[in-house]
């Protein structure tokens, strides 16, 4: 019987990919999954770990672009010269 193919991290939110990614970890830390298995979860948990890398990035800089906007020292449009 084969396994399901697995959804592609591009396609999960990052709560979906998170959830995933730590159920892999669960799997690896038991340590009850052959070598292969155990590689194919490793290369899973990469790329999920990468998904999620991604959305936290960009969190981090709409965040930091909404506090660099609403900073004092930010140029507004009135006062440009």
């Amino acid at each position: 019987m084969s396994k399901p193919a697995a959804v592609d991290p591009a396609e999960l939110s990052f709560e979906q990919a998170r959830d995933e990614l730590t159920a892999v970890v669960d799997r690896l830390q038991r340590g009850t999954e052959s070598l292969q298995e155990s590689l194919d979860l490793w290369e899973r948990g990469e790329q999920l770990a990468k998904r999620c890398e991604d959305f936290l990035a960009a969190a981090r800089e709409r965040i930091e672009s909404v506090v660099a906007a609403s900073s004092p020292d930010a140029e507004s449009p009135t006062r440009r010269g």
